[in-house]
């Protein structure tokens, strides 16, 4: 199959691109090396020989000329991250949005009827919880003055009190609750709107905490992996945010591009138009703290500190199922915890 990989010079991009070709596929690159992801590599010319069309998904022309004689496009082209405060809003809603509207609307002119879209946990917003008297609840954004005095725990709309924390599937409710939360979604919902006005079909991956080779170190637009790791490479400790007990399940970035593979061939069966969405993650949920402290093991640095510190966009716990993926497309991720963090100790990073 002929694939277009938007993004596919970037982290995530890289490994996809090297996994379809590896499997065969005919792929080629469309990368606007946006300074947020490619700090000192902004002249990529090939990503392990496949090369690398510079160019924006916001341009018409850019696209329309990527796109010719393509079968299925891989959609991974974006801004990530919480960015740096909201003057970054514009950015994630030109390159995120606009840049998925410019491009769906150029697959439309070019009739290409398949699309493997990178969408993120973040649309959950906060995860699935329980009140012990009234049941699952869907607790609203923490308020500051909670987090202020370390009461990090999402608190029941109805009574106050405490929530335990449990798992969210693909039919949950939406909730983003920061600015690139909002455009992931707005992604899918134009998605969506393009699959069933054009009767094509689409899968969007909802990946959890990506992290392994080729990660972007030293920049806000970070996953917090890189974050800890760039510290102890300074000699320093990983600095946790609030008491460390938050939830996130991490993913090995090779189990990121195989799902993607797996996306790709399930759009090739006999598959109905429109979109479905899969989360993609270990299935294997940690705290940060746990992650921090394997990091710093692996490392052989100094032990994280817990610092009560706190981000009023972050949520508390997010942790899925990846059943679907698994049942419908195959995918089960096979790298585990312990064994990615030690290889992305000395791994290489992205500049």
């Amino acid at each position: 199959m002929r694939v277009l990989i938007t993004g596919g010079a970037g982290f995530i991009g890289a490994h996809v691109t090297r996994t379809l070709a590896d499997a065969g596929h005919d792929v080629s690159v469309l990368d606007c090396l946006h300074p947020a992801a490619h700090r000192t590599d902004s002249h990529v010319a090939d990503v392990d020989g496949v090369p690398v069309r510079h160019g924006d998904v916001r341009d018409a022309a850019t696209v329309d000329a990527a796109l010719a004689g393509v079968d299925a496009v891989v959609h991974q082209a974006a801004m990530v991250g919480m960015g740096v405060d909201l003057a970054d809003l514009p950015d994630y809603v030109s390159c995120n949005d606009l840049g998925t509207a410019v491009l769906l609307a150029a697959m439309a002119r070019h009739r290409i009827p398949r699309l493997v879209l990178a969408s993120s946990m973040v649309v959950y917003g906060e995860g699935a919880y329980t009140c012990a008297e009234h049941g699952p609840a869907r607790p609203a954004a923490r308020e500051l003055a909670d987090l202020a005095v370390g009461q990090f725990e999402p608190r029941c709309p109805r009574c106050a009190r405490p929530l335990e924390p449990g798992v969210v599937d693909e039919d949950d409710r939406l909730d983003p609750r920061s600015v690139y939360a909002a455009t992931k979604l707005a992604q899918e919902h134009l998605t969506a709107a393009w699959a069933r006005e054009s009767g094509a079909t689409a899968i969007a991956l909802r990946y959890h905490n990506v992290y392994g080779p080729g990660m972007p170190r030293d920049t806000p637009y970070s996953g917090v992996a890189a974050i800890f790791r760039s510290a102890l490479e300074r000699g320093d400790a990983p600095q946790v945010y609030e008491d460390g007990c938050q939830r996130r399940d991490f993913v090995h970035v090779t189990d990121v591009a195989a799902a993607n593979l797996a996306a790709l061939n399930a759009l090739d069966a006999d598959r109905a138009p429109g979109l479905r969405a899969y989360n993609i993650a270990s299935g294997d949920p940690r705290t940060v703290a746990d992650m921090a402290a394997t990091l710093a093991t692996a490392m052989h640095g100094p032990a994280p500190v817990i610092t009560g510190a706190f981000r009023a966009g972050d949520v508390r716990h997010v942790v899925a199922t990846p059943r679907r993926a698994s049942d419908e497309l195959g995918f089960t991720a096979q790298v585990p915890f312990t064994t990615g963090l030690a290889e992305f100790a000395t791994a290489p990073l992205r500049a």
